[in-house]
């Protein structure tokens, strides 16, 4: 019984948090809202020698932030979340910490095929972005296994970029798009319609015309599972996309808070969604939005938020302060 009332108050926290959240995206709602949301998840490795906590500990920290991330996104439909869990760059740190983090990795993806994992919970369905043969076996086996295990769910998609960098993306993909080419001519050839072509070296032009265009490149795309990403957060307050879909983003809203990634939380989430409301116009090229419209809904949250918290005072008798305190936690 004791135990039971111990975890009402954390129950109701819950719920009011949940409540509050659930009305701030539906104000966020009126404006225009992003289909897709790209993380760089900077700072994992200061955060644990800033706290002078063992290796490690810091991804450990940073793997439940990415949680709350996912699960305020599907809570406010965004479809597509992609994340970049692992350069190819990366593989260059020391052996026994690329080690630890693949090791972990490999923990969190098993994780994913779970019944009740948040994946399972949103219906959402798993890819994993990159040169994955650069992966150790058993991280690419689970990886594998994840895909197959989520490939009926619909309702969203998760790209977890791993050996990954945008450079090697795109060699990838117009080395593929060439191939293809070749295999289509060597065919042509092969039935006396080809003219000689590859003989010739006439995999050049054709009357004028590039054989190999946008969309052969972009169908060969990593990244073609998902739409150009409308709004790339990435914490620390670095601005650099460090390889990074720089295909995929010439119109995106880059996001830089002055937090480390293990230390995002709500509010960082809805920042970033009132700064592309703001500049919207700007980067889909598309008509001015009545600035009208902007300023109701940030009134709305702030005043809905101003309301609840006095309220809240009224009603706690003075343990208001308290829940003042740890509701940023809980988000």
């Amino acid at each position: 019984m004791e135990k039971r009332k111990g975890n009402q108050p954390t129950q109701l926290l819950e719920g009011l948090c949940s409540f509050l959240r659930a009305y701030i995206f539906s104000v966020l709602s009126i404006g225009p809202m992003p289909r897709h949301i790209a993380f760089i998840m900077d700072g994992n490795r200061r955060y644990a020698k800033n706290r002078n906590l063992e290796d490690g500990t810091g991804h450990r920290v940073g793997y439940l932030a990415l949680t709350n991330m996912l699960r305020y996104c599907y809570e406010l439909n965004v479809k597509y979340v992609t994340i970049y869990a692992f350069s190819i760059d990366n593989f260059k740190r020391r052996p026994e910490e690329v080690q630890s983090t693949m090791n972990l990795m490999q923990e969190k993806i098993e994780g994913l095929i779970q019944k009740d994992s948040i994946v399972n919970k949103h219906g959402v369905r798993v890819y994993f972005i990159g040169n994955l043969k650069l992966l150790n076996n058993s991280v690419k086996i689970s990886a594998e296994r994840a895909m197959k295990a989520t490939a009926h769910n619909s309702k969203a998609v998760l790209s977890i970029c791993m050996a990954y960098t945008s450079t090697d993306e795109i060699m990838h993909a117009i080395e593929k798009s060439c191939k293809e080419k070749q295999d289509e001519f060597r065919i042509l050839d092969m039935s006396g319609a080809g003219y000689g072509l590859i003989g010739l070296g006439g995999i050049g032009t054709d009357n004028g015309k590039s054989l190999i265009n946008l969309k052969d490149v972009e169908e060969h795309m990593y990244m073609k599972v998902a739409p150009d990403p409308d709004i790339i957060i990435r914490t620390s307050g670095e601005t650099r996309l460090s390889n990074f879909l720089l295909w995929q983003s010439s119109s995106s809203l880059l996001y830089s808070p002055r937090i480390l990634w293990p230390e995002i939380g709500f509010w960082h989430l809805v920042r970033a969604i009132l700064e592309f409301q703001r500049n919207f116009a700007y980067l889909k090229k598309k008509p001015k939005q009545s600035l009208v419209g902007l300023l109701v809904v940030n009134l709305l949250i702030s005043g809905f938020v101003l309301v609840l918290c006095f309220l809240l005072y009224r009603c706690m008798h003075g343990s208001g302060l308290i829940f003042l305190v740890s509701l940023p936690l809980m988000w």
